[in-house]
């Protein structure tokens, strides 16, 4: 089964809350193999909270597109009203990685698009797997991220991410 790696986001409402709810219905869709720790992050681009935001590695028989679409039913199924891009959110779900494919469509860009740009995307995901390569630059994560320019603050707030107990 193709290996995906998803970020999880929020900043409204009870964060770290939300967070749990959306690995519990991503738990129903595919087969969770890892959860990075949960970080506390700067909002990048937009006013307001600060994220809590985690990545999980998963496995699934969905398309890229299918897999898309159940994300954008689980934010839709918590509240998410998706408007203005900087508007606080209940739940982001972003395909971050899907093995090592390249997707160039104009609903579904995988790897996504600002990936090698977010510190707060790029330290769970090294936390995770830290000999992840981005398809499309052929450089690995670990090395974007050392040479990343981002200074948003990304803190650790709970180690291991959520086991669903």
């Amino acid at each position: 089964m193709p290996v995906v790696y998803i970020g999880l986001g929020s900043n409204k409402g009870d964060r770290l809350k939300n967070i749990k709810v959306a690995l519990d219905h991503l738990k129903e869709k595919i087969a969770v193999e890892k959860i990075s720790s949960f970080y506390l992050t700067e909002p990048v681009g937009m006013e307001g909270r600060w994220f809590v935001n985690c990545v999980l590695e998963g496995k699934t028989e969905q398309s890229p597109e299918k897999l898309l679409d159940t994300l954008l039913q689980i934010e839709k199924r918590m509240g998410r009203i998706r408007e203005k891009k900087k508007n606080p959110r209940v739940i982001d779900l972003d395909l971050l990685l899907y093995e090592d494919a390249v997707v160039d469509k104009v609903d579904l860009i995988v790897p996504h698009p600002h990936l090698h740009k977010r510190r707060f995307a790029l330290i769970p995901l090294v936390e995770i797997n830290s000999h992840l390569v981005h398809p499309v630059l052929g450089k690995s994560l670990k090395e974007i991220l050392k040479g990343l320019k981002d200074s948003h603050q990304v803190d650790k707030i709970l180690e291991n991410g959520y086991a669903g107990h």
